[in-house]
């Protein structure tokens, strides 16, 4: 998986580097073909670190963000919220209703 990280206004460091790369390599759990990953980190005007992540699968993108003071924090947020997201794609086929047409109508609630 290609992983391109960003800084805006902000270096990009080693530990920043290997902090984000390891948070996204924890996604491949969820067993979804990830195409990749683009991800930024800024610091807004007010001193706090926004950190972004889209992620490109083959059905289309999935997109998180977070702000908090601390980035490390922030990307903990970002990775929480695509792992809810990669879990509720990966088992969207098991929650799938059953057909009108399987349903007995002769049978009532």
């Amino acid at each position: 998986m290609n992983v391109n990280i960003i800084g805006k206004n902000i270096e990009v460091t080693s530990a920043i580097r290997e902090h984000i790369e390891g948070k996204i390599k924890k996604l491949e759990k969820w067993q979804v073909d990830i195409i990749g990953c683009q991800t930024t980190f800024q610091e807004e005007p007010d001193k706090k670190k926004k950190f972004e992540a889209v992620i490109s699968i083959p059905k289309g993108q999935l997109v998180a963000s977070a702000t908090h003071e601390d980035l490390y924090i922030a990307v903990n947020e970002v990775e929480q919220k695509l792992e809810r997201q990669l879990n509720k794609l990966r088992h969207k086929p098991e929650a799938r209703r059953t057909d009108k047409d399987k349903i007995d109508p002769s049978t009532t609630l």
